[in-house]
């Protein structure tokens, strides 16, 4: 039915639909709804948690860790086996708990903002929830109401909706019962209204003729469900991490199985030897670290007014070279705010904070008066036209007391404002007041208001006001002017021989910290671009104020470039002016086309295939419809732009700390499997799996969590992006983790051969000794690894702590009943001594290792 409502006569449309213009009963729309369903999108409830549960076990290091236990048990080493299933699960349930966090925190904003719709049921209006609207219901439409479903326009009076959400048409739009051609597109189908779409003036009444999926929402949204889901850089390297350490596991296990076989060692010490490399090679903490990490970026996030629906979103975020950005509502404040009045000959700027400024001139007082009383707008409602608003604030703000203004001059007739008119006009006793457009209003006029009273308009004066409507224009203002007419018998009289007073000019200001914002990315090398529907003069007045830029393409200049025009031009454009959501499409396209990350902001329902295939989409809290945010990444609750520049740093102080654990636990795993590799030669298993588990557990666990919490280097946004071609282990950590790995080796294998004292055996002191020197060692490195990043070394309390109950644990196991279920010998003072000499003679050499890497490309 949807496809031609529009371009049937509304009583016909009623009929097709066995329905009456007095609404249904109650029991035809509770039939219609048991056949129809809930008027919902479906999958508008985000992911269930059982999907959120499986989702933790997707990746790559995980399943090589599976197998690491599998193959313990298989060797006979159940507690091994038991201790890498506590680590997987430990970190399913921190992904699991911040992940569900987010998606309630999103339903609870889903909640906040259920609309309700009015309907006609057994011949009276009942307000219902917009859920239980059905197919041939009848709803009544007033200003500031959300439309519930897609419906044909029974009735209209002076009607405008507010279609951004579906359209990107930024103006709203004029509708009316007639109906329209066949093939007119959705932008310009007048005689319907459409879910999810805002009424901001006048009333209607509209049958309902598709609900829920059927509307062009659902549409969209059945479109979006079949997109595939965008991966994080994070996610593809640290998956690629995980492939290359199982491809290298099983290449060690199978050389190394068949060399002791072949120097006599049983097959079930073969098998042992195997299942230590495997479990020196997985980093097993690395999972639970970046979603530690992630989630302390999430939570700090959450205070600043971003709410992350998906981890790795943060780290992406913090990695993008290309922001696009809305204009309205995130680069400003979405409000419209009169900034310049202009009486004959007379201009005033205003600060919008200016609360206490006094009138110039009587002048300026009648042009207040008739912005206050040509005027449906209430102060204390903020659901009004935005506009009318705007003039009820500047007369409050200039000492005008609206309410008393209008006690004392009760409105006695009226001609409301319409798309065709483009004035509105009031009468008040034995005066009318007119506003509207200035050159209809002008149009109108045959005297002006000077300092010396009404004058005729002479053409050298029309010419003078025109040419301040040009100037008002050129400034990005939306202008209005003022009129009155003394003595009209009726509203009818206000079409002529007006006299002209004033022009009233608006901007959606910007956002007083956006600017220093932009600034701050910008300083730290990422480009930000304003995608807007607003016209070329707005939006390159605000970019340039905003620091942006000013070069511009519009949106029908867009539609004659081919893709690879485009391509070629996007990176120099600073604005995009008069797009639509399709045009978003193609501009991402474009970018990633040229290898940037690009972050896209968003909030109408065609919105969301771009939100979803950025890189990063983030949609706005407070304007952004719920399709938007289902597609997002990240949902800005203030809708403020300053808030994604904080995002974007800590999502690089979070990468930050990422790439420290990531250095830290490679190179103690480089080192973990060259001393058992090289051991295994000849016939020495030095570190066994328990041992080798342990000692990830102390200096992978505690420790490197606490690296989560690492205070962020001075130097983050003064950084370039990372090179989206360029994977977390670049120049400098490869040249870290071998050289410190290195390091650790040469130091270990030499107290191991000091301490066998040509024993033909391990014994359990030699690899108490090891053992307890390679955990230490590895603190030594962290703090080394920390120093390079530029890290304050005193500034994280939770590493110290972490640091020496890990110490704790390991005194633990050499002093306590646990030695047995390790293997391992209470050390004395002088092998404390020994272990002394180990960390004196490393610790110089990771610093050298680290003072040489850092010249290195990051």
């Amino acid at each position: 039915m949807a496809e031609r409502s529009h371009e049937l006569p509304a009583d016909r449309v009623v009929a097709a639909l066995e329905s009456q213009p007095t609404g249904l009963t109650s029991e035809q729309a509770r039939r219609r709804r048991a056949e129809h369903g809930e008027n919902e999108i479906a999958g508008g409830g985000g992911r269930s948690p059982v999907e959120i549960g499986i989702a933790q076990f997707d990746s790559v290091l995980i399943w090589v860790l599976l197998a690491a236990a599998v193959l313990s048990v298989w060797a006979g080493n159940a507690v091994d086996a038991i201790l890498i299933a506590i680590i997987v699960v430990a970190n399913g349930v921190f992904g699991f708990v911040q992940d569900y966090r987010a998606e309630r925190s999103l339903e609870s904003l889903r909640e906040l903002a259920a609309p309700t719709a009015a309907v006609r049921r057994d011949g009276e209006i009942r307000e219902i929830d917009a859920i239980a609207v059905v197919p041939g219901d009848v709803v009544v439409l007033r200003g500031g109401d959300v439309v519930p479903a897609d419906g044909r326009l029974l009735e209209a009076t002076d009607l405008e909706v507010d279609e951004a959400a579906l359209t990107g048409e930024s103006a709203p739009v004029s509708k009316s019962p007639d109906p329209v051609e066949s093939g007119t597109p959705i932008a310009e189908r007048t005689s319907m209204v459409y879910k999810g779409t805002n009424v901001t003036r006048g009333k209607g009444v509209a049958v309902v003729a598709e609900t829920g999926m059927e509307t062009e929402v659902g549409e969209i949204a059945r479109e979006l469900a079949a997109t595939e889901e965008t991966r994080t850089p994070l996610q593809d390297e640290l998956d690629e991490l995980g492939r290359n350490l199982g491809f290298g596991v099983l290449l060690l296990s199978a050389l190394v199985a068949p060399l002791l076989l072949l120097r006599g060692t049983d097959a079930v010490q073969a098998a042992l030897t195997a299942v230590s490399l495997a479990v020196a090679a997985v980093p097993e903490g690395l999972p639970a670290v970046v979603t530690l990490a992630l989630a302390l970026g999430v939570r700090q996030l959450s205070e600043e007014n971003a709410l992350v629906r998906r981890l790795p979103a943060v780290e992406a975020l913090g990695a993008v070279d290309v922001v696009c950005t809305d204009k309205t509502g995130t680069l400003t404040r979405g409000e419209m705010t009169v900034s310049r009045l202009w009486v004959n000959a007379a201009a005033v700027d205003l600060d919008p904070r200016e609360a206490d400024a006094s009138v110039h001139s009587d002048r300026e007082r009648l042009l207040l008066h008739i912005g206050a009383l040509c005027n449906d707008a209430a102060l204390e409602d903020g659901g009004d036209d935005p506009t009318e608003r705007a003039l009820l604030e500047v007369a409050d703000r200039r000492g005008v007391d609206v309410a008393e203004l209008r006690a004392e001059n009760p409105r006695t007739d009226e001609v409301p404002f319409s798309s065709e008119r483009k004035w509105m006009g009031t009468v008040h006793g034995d005066v009318g007041y007119v506003k509207g457009a200035p050159e209809v209003v002008l149009s109108n006029c045959e005297r002006i208001l000077t300092a010396r009273g009404p004058k005729p308009l002479t053409d050298e004066r029309r010419e003078r006001v025109e040419t301040t409507i040009r100037e008002f224009g050129d400034d990005a203002l939306r202008v209005l002017a003022g009129a009155y007419r003394e003595g009209p018998a009726d509203a009818s009289d206000l079409a002529d021989e007006l006299t002209f007073v004033g022009l009233a000019g608006m901007i959606d200001p910007p956002r007083d910290e956006v600017a220093d914002a932009i600034a701050e990315t910008g300083r730290a090398g990422i480009d930000v671009k304003m995608v807007t529907g607003d016209n070329v003069r707005t939006a390159r007045a605000i970019a340039e104020s905003l620091g942006i830029g000013t070069r511009v393409l519009e949106g029908r200049e867009i539609e004659r470039m081919d893709d690879e025009t485009l391509r070629e031009q996007v990176t120099s454009v600073d604005v995009f002016a008069r797009t639509s959501p399709e045009h978003k499409v193609r501009i991402l396209q474009a970018l990633q086309d040229r290898d940037n990350d690009v972050a896209m902001t968003g909030d109408g329902v065609n919105d969301a295939p771009a939100l979803k295939n950025a890189d990063v989409g983030v949609a706005m809290g407070i304007r952004g419809t719920d399709v938007a945010r289902q597609a997002s990444d990240i949902v800005l609750l203030d809708d403020n732009y300053a808030t994604m520049e904080r995002a974007v740093e800590r999502g690089r102080a979070i990468f930050d700390n990422i790439w420290k654990f990531v250095a830290y636990l490679l190179s103690a795993n480089v080192a973990e499997v060259a001393i058992v590799f090289l051991a295994s030669l000849y016939g020495y298993l030095i570190l066994p799996a328990v041992q080798l588990l342990w000692i990830n557990l102390l200096t992978d666990g505690l420790p490197a969590l606490a690296l989560g919490a690492d205070s962020q280097s001075g130097d983050l946004m003064e950084r370039p992006p990372r090179d989206p071609d360029r994977g977390i282990i670049g120049r400098q950590m490869l040249g870290l983790i071998a050289g410190m790995g290195a390091v650790t080796t040469v130091v270990l294998l030499a107290l191991m051969y000091y301490t066998l004292e040509g024993a033909a055996a391990v014994t359990p002191y030699a690899m108490t000794m090891v053992f307890t020197g390679f955990v230490f060692l590895e603190f030594a490195g962290l703090y080394v690894i920390r120093w390079l990043r530029g890290t304050p070394t005193v500034s994280n309390p939770w590493l110290t702590a972490a640091v020496a109950a890990s110490a704790a644990l390991q005194l633990a196991v050499l002093y306590t009943p646990l030695n047995r279920y390790f293997g391992t010998v209470p050390l004395g003072l002088a092998d404390w001594g020994l272990v002394g000499v180990a960390l004196a003679a490393g610790l110089p050499a990771y610093v050298a290792v680290a003072a040489l890497v850092g010249r290195f490309d990051r």
